[in-house]
């Protein structure tokens, strides 16, 4: 397997005014409108400073969480994944995405069903692909997943994402190929064996989804022990905004599909 953050490309959306209305697992406000177009914009020229050739799609005002791109698909060298997004209000944003995929990936694989899986569940590693169960994501979904990664020639594992993590990459990200940061209780993942987990600082649980592109770790910037600890390690750390994104339920690296 190629790096699992040696990437050259990425996809966005921009996100439309109905994102405010975002899916949310236990409520809350509204994010604010401007400033989560503010947070995107941002992301995406980080993107870009970074080295990537990015793409940012139209908004789709019928899909409130569309500009998360990363669930609806899975993107490598070798090909792309269409998915089943385990949110019903969700499952059409898969035909918005696939004329996008397809003008980059000569080979285009999509789930079936009757299973689901959403791409915020899905953990890349240098020598295989975590897929996490949840909310979003079931076994049987998980299943047909992973004979579709084989078909990549990707090796996949599938884990348990403990109770109150929305998705896997919610509770934990990669650090480096060889080490993930966790929320504590993520640290004890078996398929995390073999790697060095660091878990989150105290009160920073939301930390644990960071994002490397390259040689850099985007973090959100509210997170300022986690910041210090990644920077502790020797790795160039970025901090983006996350404020508003948060009230929907959204990462950093839900934000984009990269490849």
């Amino acid at each position: 397997m190629t790096s699992p953050y040696a990437f050259t490309n990425a996809l966005c959306r921009a996100p439309a005014r109905s994102a405010v209305k975002g899916i949310r697992a236990d409520g809350g406000p509204d994010p604010d409108f401007t400033g989560l177009v503010a947070e995107h914009e941002a992301y995406v020229a980080t993107l870009r400073e970074l080295g990537l050739a990015v793409e940012v799609l139209e908004p789709l005002d019928d899909f409130p969480d569309a500009l998360f791109t990363e669930d609806v698909a899975l993107t490598f060298p070798k090909g792309a994944i269409l998915l089943r997004p385990g949110a019903s209000s969700r499952a059409g944003e898969v035909a918005y995405i696939r004329a996008p995929l397809a003008a980059h990936h000569s080979r285009l694989l999509e789930m079936t069903g009757p299973g689901y899986a959403d791409g915020g569940d899905i953990l890349r590693l240098a020598d295989r692909v975590i897929i996490g169960l949840s909310a979003r994501t079931d076994r049987t979904g998980a299943e047909e997943l992973a004979d579709l990664l084989g078909k990549l020639g990707y090796r996949a594992e599938i884990a348990e994402t403990p109770p109150g993590v929305l998705h896997f990459k919610t509770g934990c990200g990669l650090i480096d190929e060889r080490t993930i940061l966790a929320v504590p209780a993520l640290a004890a993942c078996p398929q995390f064996d073999g790697l060095e987990v660091v878990t989150t600082p105290p009160g920073e649980e939301p930390a644990a989804n960071i994002l490397r592109i390259r040689d850099t770790l985007l973090v959100g910037d509210r997170w300022s022990a986690t910041r210090a600890l990644l920077a502790a390690r020797g790795v160039a750390v970025r901090p983006l905004p996350t404020d508003q994104i948060a009230h929907i339920d959204a990462g950093l690296s839900c934000m984009s599909l990269r490849w």
